[in-house]
């Protein structure tokens, strides 16, 4: 038998039986693979080292980091090749010309006086060799002087630079050196310059067999970061390393990357590429040709992106932002919220951990209507800036304090009796002033000695009495969402499984799909619920080393007083939001120019109309500039001679002979007028400022989304 149990054709005997003479007979057993079927060899690390070590210099805000190469803050002067050209000929003609009046002597002997004081007189024979050597040698280094000098002063190496061999073909990039062991990111010297030693050959091991990935890279530096900070022992981080290698401190989900990318991403800088600054004239020198990129230093600011449909706010803003905000939550340095219309195209369901989709009945999870919050107060104020808050008026000290009074009136006592807050249902009753709920309401109360929310009852039951009552567009808000298709969403009994926008203290992928189709009006309801919900738990968190972002693809209706505020203390949260907008006018008049004044970073797409246009170009100011202005007067000449010169002129050239006058000043102009955010801004690109948390801003720039 042989070591797979197969029996050997040949004898069973230690000599084979004879074989007759003839043909090889074939093995009746193939041979054992080398390995199982269907695994495919390890990958090479190079790749990702290579990744690893490209340089990242520092940038301007909003600029690419990865591989970038600073350019200077302003643009060299660069001379026209017809000037450049004739200017080289005529330098060249001079040095022709003193050459030649240095040969023939109409200059004088003087510049070979060096030469009679440096020959002897032994070689001053007329056919000595060696004069006529010296003597020829002497005339080159004269020639080569003038030729230097008329060189320099014709600027032909700028020609030789620009039309010259160097110009026909790009040099290659100089290799870069290895760096040092000590400088070397794949070593991982932070870990061993703390005496973990033992886990940075661990991790620089599993980076050379190419088992290590950037998120795995990201995650374990934020573990690291964890460690440095104490909230993490140094024994315990070293044993997690040495036994799981580049898999070790995984995401919640067990996860190591999303299923797919679209954007390029750079998570050793936290970046994510959107396009590409056009080289155009109106964009800063230094930013012209390099590559456009957002990250968390720039998203604490916010963002508001408005554009009409089909200008790439979502293929070219959110999607990336999304994928990025993902890829730092499997790092563990964020936590994201991406709130659209299903389907609208945010990335896939197994790209998140939590999906919400409301009014889908074979939705896993619901969401909390009322925030996870047991504070009645807290959660009538969230739940009426959801309901009421685009009626409030946008002036200031005319905000939903009375919707949230109305509620809190009815929150509180229904609390108190059913140790919950009511559902959908049960509000609406409530808020109807039906005698039925508010009957059963008081006599809970008056069993359990509430007097304190028995007077709140007695008040809202002589407030329904006025004419002016709130309660009453409070009741038609909620039955938006008193319809069939939520009958099994915004559950409090404990049945379901809703999700609390109090989870953000971890690093959480969510994504709410808002049923747009034939409830637009209850969609703007629970986006802004769900806006409301995420300014109030971010500014609440302990730990606010997690950056936290709320992506709203279609801010329509969402934009109240209240919202303004809150998106204002996000910025200190270490949060922030992206917004997006087809129009202004979706933004009550009063409101768009605190909107555009809080965000940091503001984005105007192609297709903006000039009334939109004119709140950028109010926002984004002016700026002084240099302007030209070239005036043509006549020439009008007097005397007979002049005069047929002048028709000689006007007959060849057709235009009368003119004088040119040109006024150089300084004006303040707009830095992007309405009309050419309207109509000059080309098909697929965007006008965008940056301002990032540490207040470093940039003026506009036009970029390329596609790029």
């Amino acid at each position: 038998m042989d070591g797979d149990g197969t029996q050997d054709a040949r004898g069973t005997h230690a000599n084979p039986v004879p074989r007759p003479a003839g043909p090889p007979e074939v093995p009746s057993v193939p041979p054992r693979p080398a390995g199982a079927p269907g695994m495919p060899p390890l990958p090479d690390g190079s790749a990702f080292l290579t990744w690893l070590r490209t340089p990242r210099p520092e940038a301007l805000p909003g600029v690419w980091r990865f591989g970038h190469r600073p350019r200077p803050e302003e643009e060299p002067e660069r001379i026209p090749g017809r000037q450049l050209f004739s200017g080289a000929l005529i330098a060249f003609l001079v040095g022709w010309l003193i050459w030649s009046l240095l040969w023939n002597g109409y200059l004088g002997s003087w510049w070979l006086l060096p030469l009679y004081a440096m020959i002897p007189d032994s070689w001053a024979e007329p056919h000595s060799f060696a004069a006529v050597v010296v003597v020829y040698a002497y005339y080159v280094l004269i020639a080569g002087l003038i030729m230097v000098g008329v060189g320099r002063l014709g600027r032909w190496g700028e020609i030789w630079r620009r039309y010259g061999p160097p110009a026909w073909r790009r040099a290659p990039r100089a290799a870069e050196r290895p760096p040092a062991p000590e400088d070397d990111p794949a070593t991982w010297p932070a870990l061993r310059a703390a005496g973990a030693a033992d886990a940075a050959d661990r991790l620089a091991a599993d980076a050379r067999a190419g088992l290590m990935r950037d998120v795995d890279h990201a995650r374990i530096s934020r573990a690291w970061q964890g460690v440095r900070s104490g909230r993490h022992p140094l024994a315990t981080f070293t044993g997690t390393v040495l036994s799981h290698g580049a898999a070790a401190c995984p995401h919640p989900s067990g996860v190591r990357d999303l299923p797919a990318r679209q954007a390029r991403h750079d998570l050793l800088t936290g970046q994510v590429r959107l396009g590409t600054t056009a080289d155009d004239a109106r964009n800063l020198y230094a930013y012209r040709g390099t590559g456009l990129a957002l990250g968390p230093e720039l998203l604490g600011t916010s963002l508001v992106a408005v554009g009409p449909a089909g200008s790439g706010k979502t293929g070219a803003v959110v999607r990336p932002l999304a994928e990025s905000l993902c890829l730092h939550a499997l790092a563990g340095r964020a936590a994201v919220v991406v709130v659209g219309a299903a389907g609208v195209g945010a990335g896939p369901a197994d790209a998140y951990d939590v999906v919400v989709r409301i009014g889908n009945p074979d939705s896993v999870y619901d969401l909390d209507l009322y925030g996870g919050t047991t504070d009645p107060d807290e959660a009538a104020a969230v739940l009426a800036e959801a309901l009421v808050g685009d009626l409030a008026d946008p002036h200031p000290g005319n905000d939903s304090r009375r919707a949230t009074t109305v509620l809190a009136q009815l929150l509180g006592p229904f609390r108190a009796v059913h140790g919950r807050f009511p559902s959908v249902p049960e509000l609406r009753g409530l808020l109807d002033g039906s005698p039925g709920p508010l009957a059963e309401l008081r006599r809970g109360l008056t069993e359990t000695g509430q007097e304190s929310l028995l007077r709140e009852l007695d008040a809202r039951e002589r407030q329904m009495a006025h004419p002016g009552d709130v309660g009453g567009v409070l009741a038609d808000r909620v039955a938006l969402l008193d319809r069939p298709a939520f009958a099994g969403f915004f559950d409090t009994s404990g049945q379901s499984r809703p999700f609390t926008l109090k989870a953000l203290d971890h690093p959480v992928r969510v994504r709410v799909d808002l049923p747009a189709r034939g409830h637009a009006d209850a969609s703007r309801v629970l986006a802004r619920l769900v806006l409301a919900q995420f300014t109030a738990s971010v500014t609440e968190r302990e730990d606010r080393s997690l950056f936290a972002c709320l992506v709203l693809d279609d801010a329509t209706g969402v934009i109240t007083p209240e919202a303004v505020r809150g998106i204002q203390r996000l910025r200190s949260a270490n949060a922030g939001a992206v917004l997006t907008l087809r129009t202004l006018d979706d933004v009550a008049r009063p409101l768009r120019g605190p909107l555009l004044g809080t965000v940091g970073c503001r984005m105007a797409l192609a297709g903006l109309t000039p009334w939109d246009g004119q709140d950028f170009a109010e926002v984004w100011g002016k700026e002084w500039t240099e302007a030209r202005d070239v005036t043509d007067r006549q020439i009008i000449a007097e005397s007979p001679a002049g005069k047929a010169w002048h028709a000689v002129r006007r007959a060849i050239t057709g235009k009368a002979p003119t004088a040119r006058a040109v006024t150089v000043r300084q004006v303040e102009r707009e830095r992007w007028s309405a009309s050419e955010l309207a109509h000059a801004m080309p098909a697929g690109h965007a006008v965008l400022s940056l301002t990032d948390v540490r207040g470093e801003h940039t003026p506009p720039l036009l970029v390329d989304l596609r790029g």
